[in-house]
Formats: structure tokens, sequence, C-alpha cells
């Protein structure tokens, strides 16, 4: 896990709506993005159409992540604080 996977998991141990990822990690997009979509592919994250549905299957987070809600899963959790 790199710093701003690090980062990113410290914020998502309770459900997190995009805009507010945006201002408190104060990233550009893309950084955002992308680090997003490395978590989801890890298995480390999940998605969210609104904080109480999760989204089951693919998610393009690069297409659909501004719209959405995350939160770190057990996996993720576990691998946030062994490091």
């Amino acid at each position: 896990m790199n710093d701003e996977e690090f980062d990113l998991m410290d914020e998502l141990y309770f459900v997190q709506p995009y805009s507010y990822l945006l201002e408190t990690l104060d990233w550009e997009e893309e950084l955002l993005l992308s680090t997003l979509q490395r978590l989801y592919s890890q298995g480390y994250i999940k998605c969210l159409d609104d904080p109480d549905t999760e989204r089951f299957g693919e998610v393009d987070i690069m297409k659909e992540g501004t719209r959405l809600y995350f939160l770190a899963t057990k996996n993720g959790l576990m691998a946030h604080n062994t490091l």
C-alpha cells in the first residue's frame, strides 16, 4: 500500500461520499479516482450508491466515482492496520 492509498484508507473507516474525500484530501480528481480504483480492484474498499446501498458487480470508478460513496472492507482495514 503506497502513501496515497494509506491516507485514503484513513478516511474510509466510515462511509464517505466522493465530495468529502476530494475536499478532505485536497487531491487532484484524477489522483483520487485512480487511487480509489486501485483500492477497489484489490478488494480494500466497496462502493455504494448512497450511504445505505452497496453496489455489487464491477464498478468503473473512473467513470462513476464522483457520484459514489466509499467504505473500507474488512480486508482493507486489515491491510491498512498491519503497515
